[in-house]
């Protein structure tokens, strides 16, 4: 099993791989190509720090629209990268639970593992780039005061996250709570269920 500290180093090392040449367009290097689950939450993490960027890029005032519409694009594929790389951890989560056998009194939870994973990915990439903001040599003492306790509700929230994490996947191993999946569904990326895609087929 996999629990939040380790979580925390492998986001942390992709986060800072990332940033060694900090552009969208470089490849990912994996370095956990012999192991399933590390290689996934790497690649997870991987995917939200491109989108990350990808978003900060379509937000520039000056820019082209042809341009904003191809990051649109590349946006709306990212999203639907990262709902696949989730489902594709909690399968993993689904195969180690196999054998567990429930208790009666076992409750449902509102998320599965790998969305909870999910949401600590995003934390960390905010967690660091928050961080860049208190660093940021040229701004004034307010704005740093004011990241400053935005970066301490952060961590807060991480320290929480990560121990709900934790006791989510050790009360599924003891059978106290059941892990059930429901698959994202999305409508708007098929060509048979996007109304806009389908019309044109006709």
């Amino acid at each position: 099993m996999i629990y939040s500290k380790e979580l925390s180093e492998i986001f942390n090392l992709c986060i800072r791989d990332y940033h060694v040449l900090d552009t969208v367009k470089q490849v990912i290097n994996n370095p956990y190509k012999n192991s399933e689950i590390k290689s996934l939450m790497y690649l997870k993490c991987w995917v939200d720090t491109v989108q990350w960027h990808y978003e900060d890029l379509i937000r520039e005032p000056a820019i082209i629209p042809v341009e904003g519409m191809k990051l649109k694009r590349l946006i709306d594929a990212s999203n639907q990268h990262r709902t696949d790389v989730v489902e594709q951890i909690d399968d993993w989560y689904l195969e180690q639970f196999r054998s567990v056998q429930y208790k009666t009194a076992a409750r449902l939870n509102s998320e599965s593992p790998a969305w909870v994973v999910d949401r600590i990915s995003i934390l960390t990439l905010k967690i660091f780039h928050m961080k860049e903001q208190v660093d940021r040599p040229e701004t004034n003492d307010e704005h740093k005061f004011s990241m400053r306790k935005k970066l301490g509700i952060l961590m807060e929230q991480q320290n929480d996250l990560s121990i709900s994490y934790d006791q989510l996947v050790e009360d599924i191993t003891n059978g106290n709570r059941v892990m059930k999946v429901y698959r994202q569904m999305k409508l708007y990326n098929d060509p048979l269920t996007n109304p806009v895609l389908y019309n044109k087929q006709t």
